[in-house]
């Protein structure tokens, strides 16, 4: 390797959290109203990026445009209302984001739904239900997105997986399996693309502070001191550690990464002790 490139690249790497390359990208992000999708969606806008956000829910995604232009009065955004299951709306939010910024840079991958059942319970409807949120969407936005950056020649994908679709657990066969299928899609999709110019990869969170975990404590569903207590970190991660991950593995940072399922969950699945 040229000395004088090498230095410059080492001095480059050396600006460490400052994602200067992301600035004026744009981000395509699902998802996008609460919990890890609104934390991506502030820590992008943060760094200078087009936001283009998409979630189920009107109200909290009007509620989440309006955190992220008060927090970043100049940033670019639009917003629509869809379903990731619904592959003609996905089409169209994907047409509309190139056809206003003219292109679509990174997608954050990030709607998902969870779903705890015991299997012999679990209904054929709520196991379609899951599927088809959770692999069926992420499949359907990555090949919209993957189109688009084809054409440009360059792109990122993450996608959100699990630590639940690389280890099992019980009463979780559904989202474990669609979970899964989201890694091994990652991989695929890396592995195929990686000659037009993008990078695929996926983060697979552990337990994180949201609102709808903060729900599950309230209704006597979810015990958070067992599992903080089995954490090996002792705490739960929060969305903004997620995003900050994210933000590193879509900037040029992490340009030779590609294909990985990159596990964030304080240590939970490294521990084989319960």
């Amino acid at each position: 390797m040229n000395q004088e490139y090498s230095a410059a690249a080492l001095a480059s790497l050396a600006q460490g959290k400052a994602f200067t390359d992301l600035a004026g990208r744009v981000v395509f992000i699902t998802g996008a109203a609460s919990g890890i999708g609104l934390a991506m969606a502030h820590a992008f806008a943060q760094s200078g990026a087009r936001l283009a956000l998409l979630d189920i829910n009107p109200a909290t995604l009007e509620a989440a445009a309006e955190s992220l232009r008060a927090a970043v009065p100049a940033v670019e955004l639009r917003a629509w209302t869809a379903a990731v299951n619904d592959q003609a709306a996905v089409e169209r939010a994907v047409d509309e984001a190139c056809g206003h910024w003219g292109r679509v840079d990174v997608l954050l991958n990030n709607a998902g739904v969870s779903m705890n059942c015991p299997t012999l319970e679990l209904s054929g409807e709520q196991w379609r239900q899951t599927i088809d949120i959770n692999i069926n969407g992420v499949f359907y936005c990555a090949q919209a997105a993957g189109r688009r950056m084809t054409a440009q020649g360059c792109g990122v994908i993450i996608n959100t997986a699990s630590m639940y679709g690389l280890i099992a657990a019980p009463n979780r066969a559904a989202y474990c399996a669609s979970k899964a299928a989201v890694a091994m899609l990652t991989r695929v999709l890396a592995v195929e693309w990686a000659e037009a110019g993008i990078r695929v990869n996926a983060i697979a969170p552990g337990y994180v502070q949201t609102s709808l975990v903060d729900e599950l404590v309230e209704q006597g569903r979810m015990d958070l001191p067992a599992l903080v207590h089995r954490t090996p970190a002792g705490r739960l991660g929060s969305p903004e550690e997620i995003a900050a991950l994210a933000l590193f593995m879509a900037s040029a940072h992490a340009a030779f990464m590609n294909g990985h399922v990159v596990v964030v969950d304080g240590g939970w699945s490294a521990y084989g002790y319960l």
